[in-house]
């Protein structure tokens, strides 16, 4: 077992609540859960998105935020984004025996998308590849098309990692989304998984 291996009936967890004049954010991840999820963010379709990154991440997952949603859904959508990446980089620890690294490449009807991920310490998001007029698109009436990268933006930047998203094929504004956030949460459960192989941080420079 590493070091950061969690003991029998524990998980690497973390908590935080984050208040600002624009929202309030509590947020509640177990990184070693079963993928059970309690979302409620104000924003429907986010609620959606949320569910499906912890189902298919394992990563058990509470959500619940209030805010200024009355004049756009942006900040209360950017804020639980940084809260999930603060939990994210607190719930992983030194990182020792993670695989680090993970890749998946995942479909939904026409839709396919591609994410890789390096728990690096390193915050650097590639996104590309979404069809010419998806950041206008409104999805279930609050989610602006554009909001997707700007999540992945504000995770990334705060949980540490680098992530490589790319959008390969879709034409469904609601499909091209869910599609990579089913991409980046299959990418991630292998990323953070403990491998019984690794024994420390699994870098050359002894430290992510």
């Amino acid at each position: 077992m590493t070091e950061n291996s969690p003991q029998p009936g524990q998980g690497r967890t973390a908590r935080l609540e984050r208040a600002t004049s624009e929202s309030s954010v509590l947020v509640e991840i177990n990184l070693d859960g079963t993928g059970v999820s309690d979302i409620d963010t104000s924003v429907p379709f986010y609620d959606h998105m949320l569910t499906a990154l912890s189902k298919h991440s394992l990563i058990d997952m509470k959500v619940k935020a209030t805010g200024d949603t009355h004049i756009d859904a942006h900040h209360t959508v950017e804020d639980v984004a940084i809260s999930l990446g603060e939990v994210l980089r607190e719930a992983l620890g030194n990182k020792a025996g993670i695989r680090r690294f993970g890749e998946a490449t995942i479909p939904l009807d026409e839709a396919l998308a591609n994410a890789v991920v390096d728990v690096s310490g390193r915050p650097y998001l590639v996104h590309s590849g979404e069809p010419a007029g998806q950041e206008y698109h409104l999805i279930g009436g609050h989610f602006t098309g554009s909001l997707t990268r700007h999540v992945f933006e504000a995770i990334t930047l705060h949980a540490q990692i680098c992530l490589h998203m790319t959008v390969i094929a879709g034409r469904d504004p609601h499909h091209i989304v869910e599609a990579q956030f089913k991409a980046f949460a299959r990418a991630l459960r292998s990323a953070i998984e403990n491998d019984p192989r690794v024994t420390g941080i699994p870098s050359t420079k002894g430290l992510l």
